[in-house]
């Protein structure tokens, strides 16, 4: 059982605490590329309990640092956008891409001191549609800032690519433990009522078909994976791999392996609020057609709805289902037609893990057999935040980002002995990467 001290480690991501000087230490997913235009509006950004505008300059550099004003901590987000910087509007202090003072309006010219005077922002980069940050100490000219992380589905260019963004109101980890908890597709998402859809038998047809798979796991370089296993043809098994990968992404193994090019970012905005980070290859979506003309499985949707963009703190990217309308779920379809009776995928999945509470309390949880990826991955963040905490130990990945390369998540099916998976998964692993090579990314000009 996670006790509460633990939960409290694992849930906490402010500054200071054990959770949030881990998450520091890695590259950040920020922003849409698409939200920050030249000279245009400053964004609010909420991001490991610090609020932050980002805006991009005349050159196209973005700017990511504390929404406070150095001097006299009025919100920069009021500020204007203006020849390489920001202005702060109360009295006129401007500040470039990099934090550094370049004007003080209100100070005569002898007694200029905008060289003492620097903005808290941090490194940012730009890769493939998105503006990523690091939190973490930077060094002296950035020298301890890391490489970014060369995970696959990051490394495609955008137009190959579904990227967007969901916030969801509740703990960053309620959202990817759900991501690890292969069991609930089977139910939540694919009940009874969709055996026999053209769309499960192409790719889910043996885990509606047994809801109750066994497991293996392992650790990796950079977090831990599973492989959910169940009986398929004759002297065969079929495989679900899932990755955790540090400190917060969730592969999951949604299509055959050699199509699964995916990665899912649960980044915390605060302690009960996320924004999950989302890339899919479009090559490689499910289809979601039954076998009667064409319709979409019932409740199987990949489409969900968004109110408009606001300005607020938590103003971006939320669904129009959610707890204050019940996820417009419907009772009717739920007795015959879909397990839940709420549409969509996304949004059966807010429904659940927010139903938990904004920090559920892991005290009152009675853990299964198909817990088990969940309770790994909850041992390896609590170790990993606890070894920097103490001994200032390096977290898995944090200075490597060719470990990510090779994580890949999927399905299949292979003969063989289920202690000898390990062997078998990578060389599926090889195998794909042969027929869907990650293209190497390119910083923004």
């Amino acid at each position: 059982m996670t006790t509460q001290r633990e939960n409290d480690i694992l849930t906490r991501v402010g500054p200071g605490t054990p959770m949030g000087e881990l998450m520091r230490r890695y590259w950040i997913p920020a922003a849409m590329s698409s939200e920050l235009k030249i000279d245009g509006d400053p964004v609010r950004l909420q991001i490991l309990c610090e609020k932050l505008i980002a805006f991009r300059d005349t050159d196209g550099r973005v700017g990511i640092m504390d929404h406070r004003c150095p001097h006299r901590c009025a919100s920069l987000f009021f500020g204007r956008v203006e020849e390489g910087g920001i202005r702060c509007v109360y009295h006129g202090w401007k500040f470039d891409a990099e934090g550094n003072c370049v004007d003080m309006a209100n100070v005569p010219a002898h007694q200029d001191f905008k060289h003492k005077v620097h903005a808290k922002a941090y490194k940012t980069f730009e890769r493939n549609g998105v503006v990523w940050v690091y939190m973490g100490d930077q060094g002296e000219n950035g020298a301890k800032v890391p490489p970014m992380p060369d995970i696959p589905a990051t490394l495609r260019p955008a137009e190959d690519m579904k990227i967007w963004a969901s916030q969801r109101e509740c703990n960053w980890l309620q959202g990817l433990e759900g991501e690890l908890d292969t069991s609930h597709l089977g139910i939540l998402h694919l009940g009874q009522a969709h055996k026999g859809s053209d769309f499960l038998q192409e790719t889910h047809k043996y885990a509606t078909g047994n809801r109750t798979p066994d497991y293996a796991l392992a650790d990796t370089d950079v977090g831990c994976m599973y492989g959910a296993y169940r009986p398929a043809e004759e002297d065969s098994l079929y495989w679900r791999v899932g990755h955790f990968a540090m400190p917060f992404w969730a592969m999951m193994p949604i299509l055959p392996i050699e199509r699964c090019v995916l990665a899912r970012a649960y980044v915390p905005m605060d302690d009960t609020h996320t924004m999950i980070m989302i890339w899919g290859d479009k090559r490689g979506n499910p289809r979601t057609t039954d076998s009667n003309g064409g319709d979409f499985i019932v409740g199987y949707t990949h489409n969900p709805q968004f109110h408009e963009n606001t300005t607020d703190w938590y103003g971006r990217f939320r669904l129009k289902a959610n707890l204050r309308n019940d996820y417009f779920i419907d009772r009717e379809v739920q007795r015959t037609q879909s397990p839940s009776g709420i549409d969509g995928v996304q949004v059966q999945d807010d429904a659940v893990t927010t139903s938990m509470g904004g920090i559920v309390d892991r005290t009152f949880e009675h853990l299964g057999p198909s817990d088990q990826m969940i309770t790994k991955v909850r041992r390896r963040l609590i170790a990993a935040a606890t070894a920097l905490e103490k001994d200032a130990t390096a977290p898995p990945g944090a200075d490597r980002p060719d470990a990510y390369a090779n994580i890949r998540s999927g399905n299949y099916v292979s003969p063989g002995d289920p202690a000898d998976w390990e062997r078998v998964y990578w060389e599926k692993v090889a195998w794909a990467r042969s027929i869907l090579d990650p293209v190497p990314a390119k910083a923004a000009e």
